[in-house]
């Protein structure tokens, strides 16, 4: 039975279907509807849809329903409902369940997009926001109240790589009977243990480490059948924000290679950074499983390994920064993440561009901060690009 099965084999067979022709690779159902034998049928499954019934390509598909099924088991959960895109997942996780009048706790330290929705769209919907410093347990405690509806974090915040410590903030949350929603991205799937530790519902971007090779847009929203079933698919199969057959297949296939990818993503990310840190133009190494980072412990804790990404700070600000990933040959510049290329980013001017410069000065995203994603290319041939695009600073 799949439930026994280790996660590398839950990854390659879990939530698979096959059709009558007895396919290996699993089948893209490139369709928007489906067909009924009778009148009686079709008015039967809008009544009520069974097992691998489905009515429309926005409700289900028998792709994209392998995918859920696959992720779920994955992860520990219940249930899964894949969307279009990471933000599709994030919006449709909140949207689902607030109304004008909730308050919401959120970390301050959050994506772009993730502040948008929050500080724009709920704001303007009537929905109370309440921002923290996602490293303090204390202004959690201070600001969850017995109003609170929703707690929304990233388990590792993007750029600056804060660790938030999960299972204090979910027991302070459930106290308070809120729901604890975590943006799991920087985790990832392999090495997450956020169910475990107290989250309510799970988002991931499946852009990321899950096609982790630069494909195509996806997104997934993973709980209990309650909620998944419940309140998110009924918002996400009428704003129509549902994941594509082919996204779906693609993902699948991304998911048998995943466990081997992020291992070896991670391991590398951990050597680069102990080889960067003290380096003569860098202010500063950012990366969970560093010693000199400020939530190591709670960082080994919660995770396996340190993660895919680190952050580098260079001395020179953004002139030296800017040079340095000039000079860079192997590394691209690019704002993704989690991809077999090793990517590097300037958020001050590109993924949080728009953040007033108080808030980047906050959140620690400095004119010097460079992120690196790092891929699955030779560790040593990472080093040595950094290393020699650092020369050239």
């Amino acid at each position: 039975m799949s439930k026994d099965w280790n996660a590398r084999t839950k990854m390659v067979h879990s939530g698979s279907r096959r059709s009558q022709y007895g396919e290996v690779s699993e089948s893209i159902f490139l369709t928007q509807g489906f067909v009924y034998d009778t009148a009686e049928a079709a008015e039967a499954r809008f009544i009520e849809t069974g097992e691998d019934e489905f009515i429309y390509a926005r409700y289900g598909n028998p792709t994209v329903r392998m995918f859920e099924d696959r992720i779920a088991a994955i992860e520990g959960a219940e249930d899964a409902f894949a969307t279009a895109s990471g933000m599709a997942a994030v919006n449709g996780a909140l949207m689902s369940v607030l109304k004008a009048g909730d308050h919401v706790v959120s970390a301050r330290a959050l994506f772009g997009s993730c502040l948008y929705i929050l500080e724009e769209i709920l704001a303007r919907f009537g929905v109370e926001i309440t921002f923290v410093d996602g490293a303090d347990i204390e202004q959690w405690r201070a600001a969850i109240r017995p109003d609170t509806a929703v707690v929304f974090l990233e388990s590792v915040s993007n750029p600056t790589l804060e660790v938030v410590d999960l299972k204090s903030v979910s027991e302070i949350a459930h106290e308070n009977d809120a729901l604890v929603v975590v943006d799991n991205v920087f985790a990832t799937p392999v090495f997450s243990r956020a169910l475990e530790l107290g989250a309510d519902v799970v988002v991931y971007s499946t852009t990321k480490h899950i096609d982790g090779q630069g494909r195509c847009l996806g997104g997934v929203v993973l709980g209990r059948e309650e909620f998944i079933r419940g309140p998110l698919e009924a918002y996400m199969k009428h704003t129509g924000g549902s994941m594509s057959p082919f996204n779906a297949w693609v993902m699948l296939k991304g998911l048998e290679t995943l466990d081997l990818r992020v291992r070896a993503q991670a391991a590398s990310a951990q050597a680069i950074a102990e080889a960067l840190e003290g380096h003569d133009k860098l202010k500063r190494v950012l990366f969970p499983f560093l010693a000199s980072h400020p939530h190591q412990a709670i960082a080994k804790a919660q995770f396996e390994k340190g993660g895919t990404v680190l952050s580098i700070d260079l001395k020179g600000g953004q002139e030296a920064a800017f040079t340095f990933l000039n000079a860079l040959e192997i590394c691209i510049i690019s704002n993704n993440l989690g991809d077999a290329k090793s990517i590097v980013t300037h958020p001050a001017t590109t993924t949080h561009q728009r953040l007033p410069e108080d808030q980047k000065e906050l959140l620690g995203i400095t004119p010097g901060l460079v992120r690196i994603s790092v891929g699955i290319e030779d560790t040593q041939d990472l080093l040595n690009d950094i290393l020699q695009a650092l020369d050239a600073v």
